[in-house]
């Protein structure tokens, strides 16, 4: 149960999706004046090291975060799209000169672009992971603003729904580990939009040649048309499954009761994500909306 670690995988193709929508979405979110509760359901370490041990067994952050930085960089390269610009300037905030070291995961993004007023609650159940959390998140010398949970994210976040404040960001991202989380995932949206139906939801999953993986997005479409509320899908393709080197090819993000503002921000960037990262011909993209 306790096998993946994310450091493995930190900066990847599947971070820069998830985090730059991240990024966009709490932008949005944060305009609002009224406090926010953002939970995090798997939040794993918080900050990791892509010099590290861990980080340079696979380098998957080669292929992700360190090539966009280093189109950034390239004069004769056209300048990124705004959400990849926003992203690429939040990583490099944790970071000391052009190179880039350390990768803050989501926990650091979202306490980072939170207001004082605002509150975070991270759930994480790895052992090593959650000490790991527990020592970075002290670091940021937040006090009451964030909580670092030992408990499975899925039934945690339910007694914090609806939040004080009636406005809150959800972000599910388990390591699908366990053919179970396929299941659970849908479930716990279905059932976090009864308890909330005015939350924003964020899932990410991986796209690997599993039933489950495949039948997921249709199951989240389903969850978010039968509570009546807007949705957005996007995935990232950057090589295919066949004969590529090892690692995941592909990943998606589904949110529901998105930001107005961001399926006209993907449509810009996710073009320019499948140029930067992609790895073969196959690389592509999918953006859909309904509601």
């Amino acid at each position: 149960m306790f096998s993946y670690r994310h450091a493995f995988h930190a900066g990847n193709h599947a971070d820069v999706l998830k985090h730059s929508v991240l990024i966009a979405t709490l932008q949005h979110l944060t305009a609002k004046d009224t406090a926010l509760m953002a939970l995090d359901t798997h939040a794993g370490a918080g900050l990791y090291r892509l010099d590290g041990d861990y980080a340079r067994t696979s380098a998957e952050a080669d292929e992700g975060i360190l090539k966009l930085a280093s189109a950034a960089s390239n004069a004769s390269s056209p300048p990124l799209p705004a959400l990849l610009q926003d992203y690429l300037a939040l990583v490099q905030r944790f970071n000391q000169g052009a190179q880039i070291r350390v990768y803050p995961g989501s926990p650091f993004i979202l306490q980072h672009l939170l207001r004082e007023r605002d509150k975070l609650k991270l759930f994480e159940l790895h052992p090593t992971d959650l000490r790991a959390l527990a020592g970075n998140v002290a670091q940021l010398n937040a006090g009451r603003q964030v909580a670092v949970i030992q408990e499975d994210g899925f039934e945690g976040m339910r007694r914090f729904l609806p939040p004080p404040s009636r406005r809150a960001l959800v972000l599910c991202d388990p390591s699908y580990e366990l053919k179970s989380d396929y299941a659970r995932v849908p479930e716990m949206l279905q059932d976090a939009l009864k308890r909330f139906a005015t939350g924003t939801y964020a899932v990410w999953y991986p796209i690997i040649p599993r039933p489950e993986a495949h039948d997921l997005p249709r199951r989240l479409k389903s969850a978010a048309t039968k509570a009546g509320k807007s949705w957005l899908h996007a995935s990232l393709t950057v090589k295919s499954g066949a004969g590529a080197r090892p690692g995941l090819g592909a990943s998606g993000m589904f949110l529901v009761n998105p930001p107005h503002t961001l399926q006209a921000a993907l449509r810009e960037s996710l073009p320019r994500m499948v140029e930067l990262l992609g790895q073969d011909r196959n690389a592509c993209h999918q953006l859909e909306s309904g509601g």
